[in-house]
Order: structure tokens, then C-alpha cells, then sequence
């Protein structure tokens, strides 16, 4: 690891070593999975919050004086104004003082934040690093952002070994640690239970030439299942919202608070989706899913949590399998974590900020 020293690069205003922490999010899952970390950080290392604005209307109810946020400009190209929007920092006071920037997961946010951080010298934790398909146009632009930010990060938190593997593989310089995903912080003292619910969500920019062809597929399942209760939370972004009208036989609702979501999720009998957190969540929950994408970065969950489905056509066959065997194993143990990733997280931010001072977590 590198010398202490050394990441002390931001000097304050008084000519003191300035330890500051800035925690960035854009997206709700981004939000949902550094909330649990926030909790255990609090009164342990001074951080501030960064929301970037890339999904601004599902994060409404996020509010405080505490939160900087950004707007994302209009653009022929909504990846180049994220992107644009946050290198364009000069005017803002985000990155002051800061000796360290948090960035979670594979958002056009994530990597630009990273970038940022990376040309003013200030040091990377990745949280959710080492995930891997090697197939940049699955998913886009996700695979790339996170092997992007793999070459810039100072410390990647990795959520399970074969992460942790991928980043030893590629001969990354920062730090390696598995600490589990956080987002199953959330999910502690949950019961599942087996109601008559599917629970789908469908949203990837690769499943948008698609997205009617896989959305005719599911109207078609339900119409067969009518002992099943078919809900689909719509993703507001314009390219799926416009597909809705396709569905007979499933219930569409306006997406939901992640309280409600997860109450949900938890007393469904299994899950179909594109989602990457979703494969995690499920499976802790005990739960099975359909993966509606042409590969995962999440391979750990396949054999006993998850059937990957390519493409519309093949997708009855996948759902009658899980259906007539929803349960998954129980000696099998969720392989993304065990709902305590944030504590460990926790430990490794404090010492790598030289802000232990004897008090443990």
C-alpha cells in the first residue's frame, strides 16, 4: 500500500493536511448501496455527499442541507452530459479539501467522478469493484466505466472472491480487499416468505431494441399463469416507459420506494429481470430469478440462484424451470455477502485515513 504520506495531497485553507472523505452517488441503486456504509461511518470519518443527478427523479425524497447535488445539463447524448457535467468541477466546491473520493459501482457518475478525482491526485475506494463480463456492449456502458475506474482506484472493495480474482488478474495498482455487497446490509433480519408474486423489473440500455419483444414475452407468461400475480414497477426512463401499454395480464405500478420494493420482493416466489443488484438481493432473500441479459457479471449465483436467459424466445422454457422449483437450497449459502460488508468496509476506509484512533467497529 502506498505511504501515508502520500495521500495527504489536499492541503486546507490554513495550510493543514486535510483527511476528508467525499462519498459520491447518481443513481438510486448507487444511493441504496453506500446508505448502510453511511450508517457505520457516521462519528467515525468526516465525509461529505456528492449526488451527481444522473437519476434525479427517483431520488426526490432524498433531502438536506448535507448533500451537494449537481444538474446535468440537456445533450444529444445524456452519457456525454454526465459525463461533461462532472469533469466541469472548477466551479464547484466538491472536490476541495477532499484527501479521498468514494465512487460504488459502474455508473457513467461513478467513472467520472473517479476521473475527476484521479486528475486533481485525490485517492479512489471502489465499492462493488472487480465485476466482470470482458464484453463492453454487455452491459453498456457499465462494463467499461468499471474497468476504467479498476485502472484509477486506490482501494477496490470487492463484493466476493472471484472479484477480487478478476482485479488480480488484470494486475490492478490499488488495494484489494473482499468485503461482500453492502446493499445486503439492507436486507438483515428480512423474512422471506413464498406468495403468489412475480416480481419483474426490466430496464438495460441492451434490452432497449428488445425491451417489446421481452415485454410480449412476459404478458404471454402471465396470461398462462393466472394463479400468479404478475407486478412490474416501470422504469421511468422514456426507451421502457413507452412499452408499457403492451402489458394484458401484469400489473404495472410507478416505481417504488426501496422499503416497499424489498417488502415486496421478499414475499415473491421468484423474480424476473435485467437488474445486476436484484441477482444479489434475491438471493439472499432466498429467492430465484430469470436474468433477461446475454451475460452476468454475477456468476457466482447461476447454478442455485439464478438461469440466465439470452434472449425473449427462450424465456418460458427459463421460467417454467424456476417456477416448478422456486426455492433455492437451503445449505447453500448467498454467495455476495452475508449483510455485514459495510462494517468491514468501514475498517479499511478508517485505516487507509489514518483515522482509527484506537476506536474500533
Amino acid at each position: 500500500m502506498r505511504e501515508k504520506s502520500a495521500l495527504r495531497r489536499m492541503v486546507s485553507g490554513e495550510g493543514e493536511d486535510k483527511i476528508m472523505l467525499l462519498i459520491s452517488f447518481g443513481t438510486r441503486p448507487e444511493y441504496i448501496k453506500i446508505k448502510p456504509l453511511l450508517s457505520v461511518l457516521k462519528d467515525r470519518v468526516e465525509y461529505k455527499l456528492l449526488f451527481t443527478g444522473q437519476h434525479e427523479d427517483l431520488l426526490k425524497h432524498i433531502s438536506g442541507s448535507d448533500v451537494e447535488r449537481m444538474r446535468i445539463g440537456s445533450s444529444g447524448n445524456r452519457l456525454d452530459a454526465i459525463v461533461s457535467a462532472i469533469l466541469s468541477q472548477e466551479r464547484a466546491p466538491s472536490f476541495e479539501n477532499v484527501s479521498h473520493v468514494l465512487v460504488q459501482g459502474d455508473t457513467t457518475s461513478a467513472f467520472s467522478v473517479a476521473l475527476t478525482a484521479f486528475h486533481r491526485k485525490i485517492q479512489v475506494i471502489h465499492l462493488e469493484a472487480g465485476l466482470r463480463t470482458y464484453d463492453l456492449e454487455n452491459p453498456y456502458p457499465e462494463e467499461f466505466n468499471r474497468q476504467a475506474i479498476a485502472r484509477l482506484a486506490h482501494i477496490n472493495l470487492c463484493p466476493t472472491d472471484l472479484s477480487a480474482q478478476n482485479l488480480a488478474n488484470e494486475r490492478v495498482s490499488g488495494a484489494i480487499h473482499v468485503i461482500g455487497n453492502t446493499v445486503l446490509d439492507n436486507l438483515v433480519g428480512l423474512e422471506p416468505s413464498y406468495e403468489n408474486k412475480v416480481v419483474i423489473t426490466m430496464h438495460r440500455r441492451e434490452n432497449h431494441s428488445s425491451m417489446r419483444d421481452w415485454f410480449e414475452a412476459i404478458d404471454r407468461i402471465a396470461s398462462k399463469n393466472k394463479n400468479l400475480e404478475f407486478i412490474l414497477p416501470i422504469h421511468p426512463n422514456p426507451e421502457v416507459n413507452k412499452h408499457r401499454d403492451i402489458f394484458k395480464h401484469v400489473q404495472v405500478v410507478e416505481p417504488m420506494g426501496y422499503e416497499k420494493f424489498i417488502e415486496l420482493l421478499a414475499a415473491s416466489r421468484l423474480i424476473i429481470t435485467d437488474s445486476g443488484g436484484l441477482q444479489e438481493e434475491s438471493s439472499f432473500l432466498r429467492k430465484k430469478s430469470v436474468v433477461c441479459r446475454k451475460t452476468t457479471e454475477r456468476t457466482e449465483g447461476l447454478e442455485h440462484f439464478a438461469i440466465l436467459c439470452e434472449t425473449p424466445d427462450l424465456l418460458l422454457a427459463a421460467f417454467e424451470q424456476i417456477n416448478a422449483d422456486p426455492v433455492p437450497n437451503s445449505s447453500v449459502a448467498c454467495p455476495y455477502g452475508d449483510g455485514h460488508a459495510s462494517s468491514r468496509a468501514a475498517r479499511i476506509i478508517q485505516d487507509d485515513m489514518g483515522m482509527n484512533r484506537g476506536r474500533g467497529l
